[in-house]
């Protein structure tokens, strides 16, 4: 493909610094083979699986096995359900470098939220009350969320303006629903 780099010269972390700030450029640093894509991924699932470990020796195995089950539809249904939309728009031979860089790009989310609640200490300081400076802050998060998205689904996969929003629009949608089938079948209350 014209414009990305040759296999086993790309700097991931570059390109999330290219990508979170808007730069397609960024795109190019992310390789389009499944041992890229699993790469990406790796560390993803390592921190949530970590965490239900811990759950898990405090005697706490329920609430183990639903978050860590929520985390992993969290983080499987994306690729998933956007492999469905570029596969349907003929864009299955970028999937895997979208993917991939979607993956390493969410960690560009903890920063941003950093960056927005240290803002947001700020407008505290200066006398603006405690919600709506975290509204701010959580809100002003959630959209960078979803505009990083979709500029990594437009750069990504090819795709048009409206094409990426309807892609974000119905991955974001899918994941929810999916994610809280499991929350609430592991805490609806349970007849004797």
């Amino acid at each position: 493909m014209s414009g990305y780099r040759a296999r086993g010269q790309a700097n991931a972390l570059l390109g999330i610094i290219r990508l979170a700030r808007f730069d397609a450029r960024g795109m190019a640093e992310f390789g389009d083979t499944t041992q890229a894509f699993l790469s990406s991924l790796a560390p993803l699932i390592a921190f949530p699986l970590v965490g239900a470990g811990l759950l898990l020796v405090q005697g706490s195995g329920l609430d183990a096995l639903v978050e860590f089950l929520a985390t992993l539809c969290t983080l499987l249904a994306p690729p998933v359900f956007s492999h469905l939309f570029a596969k349907a728009w003929r864009r299955d031979r970028d999937w895997l470098r979208y993917a991939t860089a979607f993956n390493w790009c969410q960690w560009a989310v903890p920063v941003a939220l950093l960056l927005l609640l240290a803002l947001a200490g700020v407008l505290i300081g200066l006398g603006l009350p405690n919600r709506i400076a975290a509204f701010i802050a959580l809100g002003g998060v959630g959209l960078y969320a979803l505009a990083l998205h979709w500029f990594v689904a437009r750069t990504g996969l090819r795709l048009s303006i409206l094409r990426a929003v309807v892609l974000v629009l119905g991955v974001n949608i899918a994941t929810a629903i999916l994610v809280a089938i499991p929350v609430l079948l592991a805490y609806s209350p349970r007849e004797s």
